[in-house]
């Protein structure tokens, strides 16, 4: 039997997914492998709902967001019994590597199929959080943030002609890169993340100098890690005295055509993916660190620590008033 690649996509979805998987699929076709796309992530995986890849099949994706393979959460595949029978699926299917698109939980399974299944794994980072570790950009992270942004914009036009304060929620899981950029680039009179407390007293101060300063409406952009968005809504508004509503953009921010800059990373990271697979690799994640692919091992990824960008909380908190 011809050699195979697996692919697959698994926990949220991040426009760019598609992109990386027709770069798989081509860089693997070309290197004389058959794909196999599996659906749904691991669930799929272990209901072998599979599917084999040609070069049309992945044709007029890369402009899509969402994910063709469909994509889901899988419980099961933190036991045991569960990940060896994912790896006898796969040896049943010829797969000779596993591409693994997704996050911090979709590496910890990629980690448990090599380690106890004995496949080889590579992991994608391809998540709109970019909360992974060992990677400065993760697919799917300038799309939502540029979503973000437009959502903003809009909603500005809402505040201004109500004189209000708008709190806007936006996703990025336990992490506030999201809501940092889009604060800056919306100009937001504050940024609340979970990385650096925040002192409600201060921001009403901040809203009510800029409105003696005939300043009459405001957005404040706060990360859902914070998981206060509702509390700081009304404690800004009993604070200053202005009305102020609370907008959570939600899942449209994994949604949408993903930019130019997804489509190419997703493309670079897919390229590399199959590469280190044809090399004999496994275990590894791919990523970017300025501007190059690198590749790093799943563990040391996985216990790596990302450091905050306090220089850019500084930008943001000064500029703004």
């Amino acid at each position: 039997m011809q050699k195979a690649i697996g692919v697959l996509t698994s926990g949220g979805d991040a426009p760019g997914m598609n992109a990386a998987v027709r770069a798989v699929t081509r860089t693997a076709i070309s290197k004389g492998y058959r794909v196999i796309g599996i659906q749904r992530g691991y669930n799929g995986l272990l209901n072998g709902e599979c599917v084999e890849l040609d070069q049309r099949d992945v044709s007029d994706i890369i402009q899509r967001g969402g994910t063709i393979l469909y994509t889901a959460r899988c419980n099961e595949f933190k036991e045991e019994p569960y990940i060896k029978k994912a790896a006898e699926k796969c040896k049943e299917l010829g797969i000779e590597g596993l591409v693994v698109i997704g996050g911090d939980g979709s590496f910890r399974g990629a980690a448990d199929l090599s380690r106890i299944g004995g496949i080889r794994c590579i992991g994608i980072p391809g998540t709109i959080d970019n909360d992974i570790q060992c990677t400065e950009y993760t697919i799917g992270y300038d799309t939502a943030m540029n979503t973000c942004l437009e959502m903003i914009d809009k909603l500005r036009d809402t505040s201004q002609s109500h004189d209000r304060c708008s709190v806007v929620e936006v996703m990025g899981r336990h992490a506030g890169w999201i809501a940092l950029n889009v604060a800056m680039a919306s100009g937001a009179i504050a940024c609340v993340i979970p990385e650096i407390p925040y002192d409600i007293n201060k921001i009403a101060q901040k809203i009510t100098n800029a409105h003696n300063s005939q300043k009459e409406h405001f957005i404040v952009v706060v990360a859902e890690g914070v998981e206060n968005s509702q509390g700081i809504t009304d404690s800004i508004q009993k604070l200053t005295g202005i009305e102020t509503r609370l907008t959570v953009l939600g899942h449209v921010q994994r949604g949408g055509m993903p930019t130019l800059r997804d489509r190419v990373a997703a493309s670079r990271l897919g390229y590399r993916a199959v590469e280190l697979i044809d090399a004999g690799a496994t275990n590894r994640i791919v990523g970017i660190k300025h501007n190059h692919i690198i590749d790093v091992d799943i563990q040391e990824a996985l216990s790596m620590k990302k450091p905050f960008d306090v220089e850019r909380y500084k930008v943001c908190d000064e500029i703004t008033f």
